[in-house]
Protein backbone atom coordinates (compact mmCIF):
# COMPACT_ATOMS: atom_id res chain seq x y z
CA UNK A 1 0.00 0.00 0.00
CA UNK A 2 0.66 3.45 -0.97
CA UNK A 3 1.37 6.48 1.60
CA UNK A 4 -1.27 7.97 0.00
CA UNK A 5 -3.34 5.20 0.05
CA UNK A 6 -2.95 4.66 3.65
CA UNK A 7 -3.43 8.26 4.22
CA UNK A 8 -7.18 7.61 2.93
CA UNK A 9 -7.69 4.65 4.44
CA UNK A 10 -6.93 6.39 8.07
CA UNK A 11 -9.49 9.34 6.97
CA UNK A 12 -11.79 7.01 6.13
CA UNK A 13 -11.20 5.64 9.56
CA UNK A 14 -11.80 8.77 11.18
CA UNK A 15 -14.55 9.57 8.95
CA UNK A 16 -16.68 6.51 10.35
CA UNK A 17 -15.40 6.20 13.89
CA UNK A 18 -16.85 10.04 14.14
CA UNK A 19 -20.33 8.84 12.24
CA UNK A 20 -20.28 6.15 14.74
CA UNK A 21 -20.29 8.60 17.75
CA UNK A 22 -22.43 10.73 16.79
CA UNK A 23 -24.90 8.27 15.81
CA UNK A 24 -24.44 6.96 19.55
CA UNK A 25 -25.17 10.21 20.61
CA UNK A 26 -28.27 10.82 18.73
CA UNK A 27 -29.37 7.70 19.76
CA UNK A 28 -29.13 8.38 23.31
CA UNK A 29 -30.41 11.95 23.47
CA UNK A 30 -33.27 9.86 21.31
CA UNK A 31 -34.05 7.67 24.35
CA UNK A 32 -33.89 10.50 26.96
CA UNK A 33 -36.10 13.19 25.07
CA UNK A 34 -39.95 13.55 26.98
CA UNK A 35 -42.27 15.23 24.59
CA UNK A 36 -44.96 17.53 26.19
CA UNK A 37 -48.76 17.02 25.91
CA UNK A 38 -52.05 18.51 27.30
CA UNK A 39 -54.67 16.49 27.66
CA UNK A 40 -56.74 17.64 24.49
CA UNK A 41 -53.27 17.36 22.73
CA UNK A 42 -53.41 13.85 23.90
CA UNK A 43 -56.98 13.19 22.58
CA UNK A 44 -55.86 14.42 18.84
CA UNK A 45 -53.36 12.32 18.10
CA UNK A 46 -54.04 9.97 15.45
CA UNK A 47 -50.89 7.52 16.90
CA UNK A 48 -50.32 7.50 20.42
CA UNK A 49 -47.02 8.59 21.58
CA UNK A 50 -43.78 6.07 22.25
CA UNK A 51 -41.76 6.02 25.59
CA UNK A 52 -42.00 8.92 27.95
CA UNK A 53 -44.35 11.59 27.82
CA UNK A 54 -44.75 14.70 30.00
CA UNK A 55 -48.72 15.57 30.12
CA UNK A 56 -49.57 18.77 31.71
CA UNK A 57 -52.68 20.75 33.47
CA UNK A 58 -54.39 21.25 36.00
CA UNK A 59 -55.58 18.28 38.66
CA UNK A 60 -59.22 17.73 38.87
CA UNK A 61 -62.11 18.88 41.74
CA UNK A 62 -62.64 16.25 43.71
CA UNK A 63 -60.67 13.17 41.51
CA UNK A 64 -57.99 12.50 43.73
CA UNK A 65 -57.91 9.05 45.20
CA UNK A 66 -55.90 6.49 47.35
CA UNK A 67 -57.31 2.90 46.57
CA UNK A 68 -56.69 0.91 48.89
CA UNK A 69 -54.59 2.77 50.96
CA UNK A 70 -51.73 2.33 49.91
CA UNK A 71 -49.02 5.04 48.17
CA UNK A 72 -50.67 4.82 44.95
CA UNK A 73 -52.28 7.71 44.06
CA UNK A 74 -54.79 8.23 41.11
CA UNK A 75 -55.97 11.43 39.71
CA UNK A 76 -57.07 13.30 36.95
CA UNK A 77 -55.09 15.97 34.96
CA UNK A 78 -57.38 18.26 33.05
CA UNK A 79 -57.48 21.31 30.41
CA UNK A 80 -60.11 23.43 29.68
CA UNK A 81 -61.14 20.46 26.77
CA UNK A 82 -60.03 17.02 28.18
CA UNK A 83 -58.74 15.24 31.03
CA UNK A 84 -56.58 12.43 31.06
CA UNK A 85 -56.57 9.49 34.28
CA UNK A 86 -53.19 9.73 36.20
CA UNK A 87 -51.83 6.84 38.61
CA UNK A 88 -48.80 7.32 40.36
CA UNK A 89 -47.41 5.23 42.96
CA UNK A 90 -45.03 7.17 45.29
CA UNK A 91 -45.09 10.27 48.02
CA UNK A 92 -46.45 13.18 46.23
CA UNK A 93 -44.75 16.85 46.35
CA UNK A 94 -45.93 18.75 49.31
CA UNK A 95 -47.51 21.38 46.88
CA UNK A 96 -49.50 18.97 45.03
CA UNK A 97 -53.31 20.05 45.28
CA UNK A 98 -56.88 19.74 43.56
CA UNK A 99 -57.19 22.75 41.11
CA UNK A 100 -53.34 23.39 41.12
CA UNK A 101 -51.23 23.43 38.00
CA UNK A 102 -48.88 20.03 37.40
CA UNK A 103 -46.54 17.89 35.09
CA UNK A 104 -46.82 14.51 35.26
CA UNK A 105 -43.88 12.07 33.68
CA UNK A 106 -44.28 8.65 32.58
CA UNK A 107 -45.70 6.27 30.03
CA UNK A 108 -49.08 6.48 28.11
CA UNK A 109 -51.20 2.74 28.61
CA UNK A 110 -53.29 1.86 26.08
CA UNK A 111 -56.29 2.88 27.27
CA UNK A 112 -55.46 6.13 27.39
CA UNK A 113 -53.79 6.70 31.07
CA UNK A 114 -50.68 7.54 32.21
CA UNK A 115 -48.52 5.77 34.49
CA UNK A 116 -46.79 8.25 36.08
CA UNK A 117 -42.67 8.13 37.12
CA UNK A 118 -42.77 11.75 38.21
CA UNK A 119 -44.76 14.27 39.99
CA UNK A 120 -44.08 18.16 39.25
CA UNK A 121 -46.09 20.57 41.15
CA UNK A 122 -45.90 24.07 41.06
CA UNK A 123 -43.38 25.52 43.83
CA UNK A 124 -45.75 28.77 44.73
CA UNK A 125 -48.69 30.64 44.33
CA UNK A 126 -47.07 32.41 41.15
CA UNK A 127 -45.82 30.06 39.11
CA UNK A 128 -46.79 27.27 36.58
CA UNK A 129 -44.40 25.52 34.22
CA UNK A 130 -43.76 27.74 30.96
CA UNK A 131 -45.15 25.04 28.91
CA UNK A 132 -47.95 24.07 30.55
CA UNK A 133 -49.19 28.04 31.21
CA UNK A 134 -48.49 28.54 27.17
CA UNK A 135 -50.78 25.70 26.85
CA UNK A 136 -53.49 27.13 29.16
CA UNK A 137 -53.32 30.27 27.97
CA UNK A 138 -53.82 28.94 24.12
CA UNK A 139 -56.96 27.49 25.86
CA UNK A 140 -58.13 30.86 27.36
CA UNK A 141 -57.73 29.23 30.80
CA UNK A 142 -54.42 30.75 32.35
CA UNK A 143 -55.01 34.62 33.34
CA UNK A 144 -50.86 36.48 32.72
CA UNK A 145 -52.84 38.98 35.34
CA UNK A 146 -53.66 36.11 37.83
CA UNK A 147 -50.42 34.74 38.13
CA UNK A 148 -47.40 35.27 35.65
CA UNK A 149 -45.23 32.31 35.26
CA UNK A 150 -41.15 33.01 35.68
Amino acid sequence: MTRKQKRGVFIGFIFAAAALGVFAVLASLNSAIAYFYTPSDLQKLAKPPAGVIRLGGLVKQGSVAYPGGSTTVQFVVADKFAQTRVTYNGILPDLFREGQGVVVEGKLEPDGSVEASQVLAKHDEKYMPKELADALKKQGVWQEKNAPHS
